[in-house]
């Protein structure tokens, strides 16, 4: 994983964006619905926030108050320092977090969560809980196209082929999965605070 989200960096917004290779996939609805997981974002309260598996940013900048994002990818920490100037980025890894207990009131990470399998989940919730008092997980929504659990090959721009474990989640399982609150459903997207 971690050679393939560094040799993304440069189109993983792409994803977002619906631009690259990505130009002509049907996606009915998915820019409306990113603009609203958006404004859900930049509606929270202020808050020290941890962005773990920040990636480019792209979520990042809207979320408010003070910023650190982590990602394994010196490349998509560059595309994110340039997205969010203020916020302090570093390269670390997700699983074992190098923060003292409390160091942050939130911990939010998107398009991470689904990546994880059971151990790595399960590892990752008691780093959350432990370096912050509130967690916000946003990822992919369960949907007619996919199944819940997936192994998915991946095409970069460059043709290379990697193979991604991925999950889809319908809203209120990752609620009671995270014991927390659905914040976001959508068809694409799910956010849950927890």
């Amino acid at each position: 994983m971690r050679a393939y989200y560094e040799r993304r960096a440069a189109e993983y917004d792409d994803w977002w964006l619906g631009t690259g290779l990505l130009a002509n996939r049907h996606r009915p609805g998915w820019h409306e619905e990113a603009a609203a997981l958006t404004r859900t974002l930049e509606a929270l309260p202020r808050a020290r926030t941890l962005d773990v598996a920040c990636g480019t940013g792209f979520l990042t900048q809207h979320l408010p108050g003070e910023i650190t994002g982590l990602d394994q990818s010196a490349s998509m920490l560059e595309l994110a320092r340039a997205k969010v100037p203020d916020g302090r980025f570093l390269q670390a890894d997700a699983l074992e977090l190098a923060f003292a207990d409390n160091a942050f009131e939130r911990l939010f990470t998107s398009f991470f969560y689904g990546h994880l399998e059971e151990d790595d989940r399960v590892t990752f919730l008691s780093e959350a809980s432990r370096v912050a008092g509130e967690l916000i997980v946003v990822d992919s929504a369960l949907h007619a196209e996919v199944e819940p659990v997936e192994w998915q090959e991946r095409v970069l721009n460059d043709g290379s082929r990697w193979q991604v474990y991925k999950r889809f989640f319908e809203p209120d399982r990752l609620a009671e999965e995270l014991g927390g609150r659905v914040l976001f459903a959508g068809r694409w997207f799910v956010a849950v605070q927890a």
